[in-house]
């Protein structure tokens, strides 16, 4: 049993683990922003311009709902709710649409970066170069010297 705690402390330990951690966390509030952003935003303009219908109530019901003489319910409506699953797709739009704007930032400043460093990694190729060269001209001196 020491071994298995071992094992899961070193387990917990390892700094993927963590990182995992904190993107299932920070995930989990963007989710929350965006479902916000989509239910008290976007959806209450697409009501507006359906009509004044609330998306989520919108069905298609296959069976009406029986009542008895009295107004009691007998038998539920049987329907199809697809405006719940059409707020849901406009979620993973508008979630898919900002991962793929952040990802764009990220690779744009990695790109910018990596050109940064080809820049100096060529300043130092053609310094080492001169240098090279310059060398190259003291000895070529030095030997004239010598033989002179």
């Amino acid at each position: 049993m020491k071994k298995f705690i071992d094992e899961f402390k070193a387990f917990i330990a390892k700094g993927n683990v963590v990182d995992m951690a904190v993107a299932v966390i920070i995930g989990g509030a963007f989710g929350k922003i965006v479902t916000s952003l989509v239910n008290d935003v976007i959806m209450p303009l697409i009501s507006i311009i359906v009509g004044g219908l609330n998306v989520t109530d919108w069905k298609w019901v296959i069976k009406e709902a029986v009542y008895a003489a009295d107004g009691t319910l007998q038998t539920a409506e049987t329907a199809l709710f697809y405006g719940n699953f059409i707020q849901t797709i406009i979620d993973f739009l508008i979630i898919a649409l900002c991962i793929f704007v952040m990802l764009k930032l990220i690779l744009g400043i990695q790109s910018k970066f990596k050109k940064a460093e080809e820049v100096v990694e060529e300043a130092i190729e053609e310094q080492t170069e001169t240098e090279i060269d310059i060398l190259k001209e003291i000895r070529d001196a030095l030997k004239e010297k010598t033989n002179a």
